[in-house]
């Protein structure tokens, strides 16, 4: 099976990092409920990533919601092709009693690209930019900064989107509230007010896969020159409309239209949100139920069925990989039945994952406003999977192993990796017979399945025990080597 290298997986480390601590008060609002009974298999059959024996434990969406400290959540389900239910749950800012509707919008941080990415691809369509032409002769406003690497090989409109192009710029921190906002070319440019370096060249077009948000911005430009149009009108055109995506959008929306971001303190951050300028990157509002609607748009083009947004060769380019798992603006996973389309988002608060299989019309978009979104996000896409009968995004089964009890004790304690204000620290306790690494993001189980591996029943990586050369205890976990 084919997968797609996780966008974040280089830091994963990192990621465990994040903290989050909110209050939730529990509401749930539907726009769509056409499928009462595996709408509530959904709300009751969350799973971790992995389970153990015959019948895997399995969770109410309420009480992951507490346990994650997520205020809100939005999810919108596609069967066959169509939205079969979508629905609010919680509240758009801890402490504050107004709910979650499926009508709530939530900024998509990088599920912008593939969206983005469709625009790109429309404009291919028309004649208006080439997949595989030199940008820079696109480029009016803006030119590509000096660089040793595309006199060797110019930079295309492929290599943008599918993260090949050797631009630098993983990601964008976003604007809080009351700062000064950079235009597109200041942000190109790397000048105030953007918060970010110029974006540049580090290897050859085409050369590596390495996730770009700057080259994303280029593409922006691109388009914007090639079309003669601001960017928004353009998707507005060429994406929004044809897709029925009527809650979309890059200007902020309207007060109690959307939910608030929360940060690592379990607070809605200061002003309430941060405004993202880079738009084709990280800049979408949107609604899990628009989301939806541009994957079902996708899966008729591929289908070429009537109502599609693009043909179905442009489908098909954009579904085939480039390089490492990724195709124009999407990640590509499994094979058969199981290929699917998929991506997802991380801005500050906001966690989001978008999921359509183009062959069988079925997928799933989730959006969250709490910083643990994301795994909370995988969770219900294993209970869609479950409930819907989908050939992917099933947890790992394991048979549990006995460890004697004073193994297992032996293991309790403070792990560390670095050295001197580098030094990171996780104490593991047991709780339950698992032992728990606590994180200031969250408390995460492992349970033994052999005499020196144990699993991470929430985020399904194993954890190897063994000793260092002078007899201390080590641990490889979180892709860090731990000792204690």
């Amino acid at each position: 099976m084919r997968r797609i290298p996780s966008i974040h997986r280089r830091g994963d480390m990192r990621l465990l990092l994040l903290g989050c601590v909110v209050g939730l008060s529990l509401s749930a609002t539907a726009a769509v409920a056409a499928d009462p009974d595996r709408q509530r298999r959904v709300e009751t059959g969350l799973m971790g990533a992995a389970v153990f024996g015959d019948r895997p434990e399995t969770w109410s969406l309420e009480s992951r919601m507490a346990h994650w400290k997520v205020p809100g959540v939005s999810i919108a389900v596609v069967d066959d092709g169509k939205i079969v239910w979508a629905k609010g749950y919680g509240v758009l800012a801890a402490g504050e009693p107004a709910p979650v509707t499926a009508r709530t919008r939530f900024q998509a941080a990088s599920i912008s690209k593939p969206v983005a990415a469709a625009g790109a691809l429309s404009l291919v369509e028309t004649g208006q930019l080439s997949l595989d032409g030199d940008v820079s002769k696109v480029l009016k406003t803006w030119t590509l900064p000096a660089n040793p690497y595309t006199a060797e090989r110019p930079l295309t409109l492929r290599d943008l989107l599918s993260h090949t192009g050797g631009t630098s710029q993983h990601g964008f921190p976003g604007y809080a509230q009351g700062a000064a906002v950079p235009t597109l070319t200041q942000l190109l440019d790397g000048k105030a007010p953007a918060s970010n370096p110029a974006i540049t060249f580090e290897a050859r077009p085409g050369e590596r896969w390495k996730y770009s948000g700057g080259g994303y911005e280029i593409a922006e430009q691109v388009m914007i020159d090639a079309a003669g149009k601001p960017f928004p009108d353009i998707l507005a055109e060429r994406v929004f409309k044809p897709a029925g995506m009527a809650a979309s959008g890059y200007a902020r929306p309207d007060m109690g239209a959307f939910a608030l971001a929360h940060g690592r303190d379990g607070r809605t951050i200061p002003g309430g949100w941060h405004t993202y300028p880079e738009h084709a990157a990280a800049g979408l509002w949107t609604t899990p139920t628009d989301l939806a609607r541009f994957g079902i748009a996708l899966s008729r083009g591929w289908q070429g069925k009537a109502g599609g947004m693009l043909k179905p060769g442009t489908v098909k380019a954009m579904a085939t990989e480039v390089k490492d798992g990724y195709g124009l603006g999407v990640g590509l996973q499994g094979e058969g039945e199981a290929f699917a389309l998929i991506h997802g988002g991380a801005n500050r608060g906001f966690k989001a994952n978008w999921v359509i299989h183009p062959g069988s019309g079925d997928g799933v978009a989730v959006m969250t406003n709490g910083e643990a979104g994301d795994l909370l996000a995988r969770e219900i896409l294993r209970a869609v999977a479950r409930t819907y009968d989908w050939p992917d995004y099933r947890p790992e089964v394991y048979q549990p192993h006995a460890l004697p009890p004073d193994v297992l004790a032996s293991r309790v304690g403070d792990w560390s990796v670095g050295e001197g204000d580098k030094r990171m620290v996780f104490p593991a306790k047991l709780v339950d017979g698992r032992l728990v690494f606590v994180t200031p993001r969250g408390e995460f189980g492992f349970v033994p399945i052999g005499p020196t591996t144990m699993v991470s029943v929430d985020l399904g990586i194993k954890a190897e025990f063994s000793k260092t050369e002078d007899g201390r205890d080590k641990a490889r976990v979180f892709g860090e080597t731990l000792t204690k």
